[in-house]
């Protein structure tokens, strides 16, 4: 599918940090100004297909990947590809840039390196900055490549055997429960007491309970499978005893299933039904959409990670 977005270049180191922030901020203006129009759909599912093969990253270095390389499966590093895969940069090919953190000692109250805690007004002094942990203190842009964008030796073949298969995959699916701290009930359709829902989540319950989640038997194990992602999205993004408007509930059902399209698409699963009426997001302003878009990179990423 391609962007609505047209590809963005990076090249001028001089002010090469504030585009980055002002790519994301494009792109998040665009999906706010079209949540009423039909194109907001395909604007926002061209950044999961790119968050469902990049799963570990950040929303803020997918959204840049999918902004300039929009059919990138696989970066790394010009040395990363050198040493680690034995493969070497075609000459001509343009970086992709994305962030990195700048790992620092770190206050234990402000978060700062210890240069910029002395100029903030922060009192901390129970330990000295020399036994203060390490931590990403800050981030500085740096440069990767597509494989499409090198040459020399077959990647590795990655393992897939838990989730090769959708009778894998739902597998794999039911048994991460536990890690995610969800009890499953998948019921047939002869007791199904929930009317034409696919499958609901008890998100009433303490913090210290397992999470009930119910999924209608289908018989279609990928069905099944993607409804129970679903699922797991609203018990890991919206549990908690807090009543929830109507308008709020259907801002959390597209929340729930960019989720189940990223994590689907990243087990192999078909996830070309999938609908995403962002239209439920009108009023909301781009800095809420950014934090939408951090939630559920984050939680497909926890999911993911529980699974495989």
């Amino acid at each position: 599918m391609e962007s609505t977005t047209q590809q963005t270049t990076l090249d001028e180191k001089d002010t090469r940090k504030d585009a980055m922030v002002q790519t994301i901020e494009a792109w998040c203006d665009e999906l706010t100004s079209l949540v009423a129009d039909a194109r907001a759909g395909e604007h926002f599912q061209s950044w999961l297909d790119v968050q469902s093969r990049f799963h570990e990253y950040s929303y803020r270095n997918t959204l840049l990947i999918q902004s300039q390389y929009p059919d990138a499966t696989r970066v790394a590093g010009y040395k990363t590809w050198q040493t680690e895969f034995n493969r070497q940069v075609t000459k001509g090919e343009q970086a992709i840039w994305i962030w990195a953190p700048i790992i620092a000692k770190q206050c234990p109250e402000c978060g700062n390196s210890p240069s910029y805690h002395e100029s903030t007004e922060c009192s901390y002094s129970e330990t000295p900055s020399s036994e203060w942990s390490r931590g990403p203190g800050a981030f500085r842009p740096v440069s990767v490549f597509d494989v499409s964008q090198t040459e020399g030796e077959p990647l590795p073949e990655l393992q897939t055997d838990a989730t090769g298969t959708v009778d894998g995959c739902f597998q794999a699916l039911c048994e991460a429960s536990e890690e995610l701290n969800v009890l499953i009930d998948i019921v047939s359709p002869a007791t199904w007491e929930h009317g034409g829902a696919k499958g609901v989540c008890m998100t009433d319950v303490s913090e210290s309970e397992s999470i009930p989640v119910e999924i209608k038997d289908a018989g279609d194990r990928a069905a099944v499978a993607g409804t129970l992602i679903h699922e797991y999205a609203h018990a890991l993004l919206h549990s908690g005893p807090e009543s929830v408007s109507t308008p709020e509930r259907a801002k959390r059902e597209v929340e729930a299933e960019a989720v189940a399209y990223i994590v689907g698409r990243h087990l192999g699963l078909d996830m070309r039904g999938s609908a995403f009426y962002l239209a439920a997001w009108e009023g909301d302003k781009p800095e809420t959409v950014m934090e939408r878009l951090s939630r559920i990179s984050r939680a497909a990423k926890t999911v993911i990670e529980a699974v495989t």
